[in-house]
């Protein structure tokens, strides 16, 4: 507990971030916010959020996923994914298709427009991976990813 005794005024010649640098959250974030920033800027071009590009890439690699396998696979919340595949679709991105053996379920597609735009975000997304972990080796990439997965998965 700190002292409610006031102490003289004293100018700070170096902030010692020390504490908050020991924190896996504190770490997290920074690193989390320089990625995403450099991200915006880069799926900009193809007016992609980085929520609609995990969407995209998901049913892209999964073709026919359902929004409820969306949704446990990307931590999204039902109501909060409507809004998104609304938007994907109303963009001619995806597609809703019957699903093959759930007469009530959706299956979720990639247009011919969503594949090509995927095709060219992902080369993206794979060379902004590639300028972030410069600074690592490829084995503290991975282990760093592997690290950061033990955690939310």
């Amino acid at each position: 507990m700190r002292s409610s005794v006031k102490s003289p005024s004293v100018a700070v010649e170096q902030v010692d971030t020390t504490y908050l640098e020991s924190l896996i959250g504190y770490n997290a974030r920074r690193a989390a916010l320089s990625v995403i920033g450099k991200f915006l800027e880069k799926m900009a071009v193809y007016d992609l959020k980085p929520v609609e590009f995990s969407v995209m890439s998901v049913i892209t690699h999964n073709p026919g996923v359902t929004s409820r396998q969306l949704c446990a696979s990307l931590n999204i919340l039902p109501p909060n994914l409507v809004g998104i595949v609304q938007a994907l679709d109303a963009r001619g991105l995806i597609e809703r298709l019957p699903h093959p053996h759930d007469g009530r379920a959706v299956g979720l597609h990639t247009t011919q427009q969503g594949n090509e735009l995927m095709l060219k975000a992902e080369v993206t997304a794979a060379e902004l991976e590639m300028n972030v972990g410069a600074k690592l080796t490829p084995n503290q990439v991975q282990t760093l990813v592997t690290l950061l997965q033990k955690i939310y998965l």
